[in-house]
């Protein structure tokens, strides 16, 4: 398997490269100090797992990875950096992973094992499809243009959840909960955002950290707080708040 490496620092490349050495189904394929040498690297073809530090002069790795994201089958990206400030705006062009320098050899061998088992599972595809859809906004378009798939994605591997298997969904921080029939997904989103993507003619907002599928509301049980708690055919039970009720109300009639 095939790596580049892209860092503007000499010692940063010379550190992956030294890294890599101590896994032989590993070959570096190249080492460039810019994203425009990187370009030129990537367009001869046959990398599949690119180390891409992020601040650089010039075009920033994120600019690059946002690239390479575009094309019909983008690398495998990892992100070597000193700064972890960027962590979040790199899982959003879906980076396989993030290195925060200086990383050690388990964490290092963590990522190459993530790396390789969505290689061998040829996961590229799906990976693909995840980084653009993620970049475009939503994940299938729909009449309307609403969502109606997620690619979720896990340690060496992507896989698609059907919105209408979904039965309500639950705020966790920068993730979304995602509860299905027989098991709960997490999706790294915040309920804000994938609420855009969401049909409203499906989906209905009963708390700042909750949505449910409309036709899983059961009945409604009203509290003395201006509340209530919303009672799901599956046997979940939801927290409502006061904000919400009027649009509660005319599901229920």
């Amino acid at each position: 398997m095939r790596a580049l490496i892209v860092d503007d620092e000499a010692p940063g490349r010379s550190n992956v490269r030294l890294a890599l050495a101590e896994h032989a189904q590993w070959q570096v394929a190249g080492e460039c100090d810019s994203a425009e040498a990187a370009r030129g690297a990537l367009a001869a073809g046959g990398i599949e797992l690119v180390f891409l530090d992020i601040q650089m002069p010039g075009s920033s790795g994120l600019a690059l990875a946002r690239e390479l994201c575009e094309t019909a089958a983008p690398p495998l990206i990892v992100f070597v950096t000193a700064y972890d400030r960027y962590a979040i705006e790199a899982f959003d062009v879906h980076a396989l992973d993030y290195l925060l320098k200086p990383f050690d050899d388990q964490r290092f061998a963590q990522t190459l094992m993530r790396a390789q088992a969505m290689l061998e599972q040829k996961q590229q595809a799906g990976y693909a499809q995840a980084v653009r859809s993620c970049l475009g906004g939503t994940q299938g378009q729909p009449n309307g243009g609403y969502a109606y798939h997620l690619n979720i994605r896990s340690v060496g591997r992507i896989e698609r959840v059907e919105l209408n298997e979904v039965r309500w969904l639950e705020a966790a921080g920068n993730y979304v909960q995602l509860h299905l029939a027989q098991r709960q997904v997490l999706h790294r989103m915040p309920l804000s955002r994938l609420e855009q993507m969401l049909d409203p003619a499906q989906f209905l907002r009963v708390h700042r950290g909750a949505i449910v599928r409309r036709e899983e509301c059961a009945r409604f049980s009203a509290t003395g707080e201006g509340g209530g708690v919303l009672h799901l055919r599956c046997g979940a039970q939801v927290a409502v708040s006061e904000r919400y009720l009027p649009a509660l109300r005319g599901l229920f009639g």
